[in-house]
This record gives structure tokens, sequence and C-alpha cells, in this order.
């Protein structure tokens, strides 16, 4: 299978098979998509081994939580997806997405980060780990891995949005022709691309003057809230509640309410650096007239 695509003009042939093996006289295809999404995934956690020092995390003790949270997050991507997308699932392996009901097999992102956010909380407290700080690094970690992790949806011709209604900008293939007729067609998956890693660079140059414990955090939240709801307006394949976008809705209540926190606190920080400020100067002052 390959997909015959154009891209702001340029013709492409994409094959979403990157290379098969022969392993115990079965053939084993790999696909670029595990294979972008596994290289997005190292990036972030070389990224976080070197940074984690920075954010008063012990490298070992960060490690343990990520092996515990990569698991549960992709468990809870394809959870999430099942539920919202309303697949039907009669057996594990339809679930897993082998069985004979399995559906495209798909994951959403927003159930991998719940899924690792919630069980990295847990880590950190079993590892003593400041959860705020992990979260911090751990933001950075997603930008970097949906930034390219996004490609694979590129390789799939998968999330993609509506018809741009321009004779250039946009993206057409034999796959949104017979999903959508011919026209060119909103690149979503790399909006999304540009906007994480546009995202990672604003954010980690930030956090080098982070002002508490959990600031990137929001930042990240606010930030990828923001793009996201944008960005899911103009996609087709949504995830539903009713009529409602849930992704769109919940990436534009993230954004609000992480900002609103970030703005909250910040207010909460300024009266006690201001008294020592105060302090200090005072300090001085005693130490002149001595």
């Amino acid at each position: 299978m390959a997909y015959e695509v154009t891209i702001f003009g340029i013709d492409l042939t994409i094959k979403p098979v990157a290379f098969s093996l022969s392993l115990f006289g079965n053939k084993w295809d790999v696909y670029w998509y595990g294979i972008i999404i596994a290289t997005g995934f190292l990036l972030a956690i070389l990224y976080g081994a070197k940074n984690a020092k920075r954010f008063n995390i012990d490298k070992d003790k960060m490690l343990d939580v990520v092996l515990v949270a990569a698991p549960v997050a992709l468990f809870c991507a394809r959870l999430y997806y099942v539920i919202f997308d309303g697949e039907k699932c009669e057996s594990l392996a339809d679930f897993i997405g082998i069985g004979s009901n399995s559906g495209v097999a798909g994951i959403a992102i927003y159930g991998a980060v719940i899924g690792a956010f919630v069980s990295g909380a847990l880590m950190c407290r079993l590892k003593k780990i400041k959860i705020a700080d992990m979260f911090d690094l751990a933001s950075l970690g997603f930008l970097i891995g949906q930034g390219i992790g996004r490609w694979g949806n590129f390789i799939n011709q998968e999330a993609y949005g509506s018809f741009t209604g321009s004779s250039f900008w946009g993206m057409e293939s034999n796959k949104t022709i017979a999903e959508m007729g011919e026209g060119l067609v909103h690149p979503c998956f790399l909006y999304e691309s540009v906007w994480c890693i546009v995202g990672f660079f604003i954010i980690h140059t930030l956090s080098k003057k982070r002002k508490f414990s959990g600031e990137m955090f929001l930042m990240y939240c606010a930030w990828y809230g923001f793009g996201r709801g944008f960005i899911e307006i103009l996609r087709t394949d949504s995830l539903m509640l009713g009529s409602i976008k849930v992704s769109c809705l919940l990436a534009f209540l993230l954004c609000v309410a992480s900002v609103c926190a970030i703005i909250i606190i910040r207010k909460k920080l300024k009266p006690e650096a201001e008294y020592i400020s105060v302090f200090s100067e005072n300090m001085e002052d005693n130490n002149e007239t001595d």
C-alpha cells in the first residue's frame, strides 16, 4: 500500500511500511508510524535525562517514573479513543488492534497525556520526587514527542482537516480524495507539529528562569491547549461528545484554566518577592550603618 501525496505543490509517494522482518517463519511489518513515535519518545527521554538536575530531579528516579508512565500512557491513549470514538471491542485482541473488530486501532493524545501524568504523579509519590518539578520536565518532553510524532499522521495520511479553498496551500492524496473528494485539505498534522516545536523552544528558554515549580507544566497546558483548540476546529475526524468536539472543548478549557492558575500563583508570589527584596535592602543598610 502506498499513498500518492501532493503537499504545497510537491508530489510524493509514501509507503507506511518502512521494512519487513521474517522471524520464526512469520513476516512482521515495521511501520514508519511506530518508528517516528519511538524517535520522539527517545529524544524526549534524552532531553529529560540531560536536564533532570536543573529541575531538581534525580536522573535514575526520573527513568523509573518513565518506565511506568509510558505503557500506562499508551493504554490510556487507546482507551480514550475507544470510549469517545464508539469503537466496539469484543475482546482484548480488538482493543490491542489485532482483532476482527479492531477498526483502525486509533489512539488519542489526550488519553496518553492524562494517563502519563496520573501514573507519573503516583510514581513521583513513591520515589519521593516533587510532582510539580517532574511535571515541568515531562511537559517539555511531551512537546518534543508530539512535535515529532505528528509526522506519523502524515505517513498514514490521517489527522487532516477540511478543504482549504486554496489552489496551493494544503495537501491532497488518494486517501483524502477517497474520503473527502478532490481538493486540498488542511495539513493539521503539520500545524500541530510546528506549534509543539515552537512551544518547546519558548518554554525551554523560559524554564531557565521559572518562578515556581509547576510553572512550565501550566505553560505547556496553556500553549498546547490554545493551539490544539483551533487546529481541532479544522479537523474532520474529531472524537465527538454529542455535537461537541471533545478535544476542542478540552483544549480551550485547559488553556483558560492554566492561564488563570499562572496569574493567580504569580500574584501570590509577588508580595513574597517584594518582602524579600525590602528585607534584603534593610539588611544592607544596617550593615553599612554598622
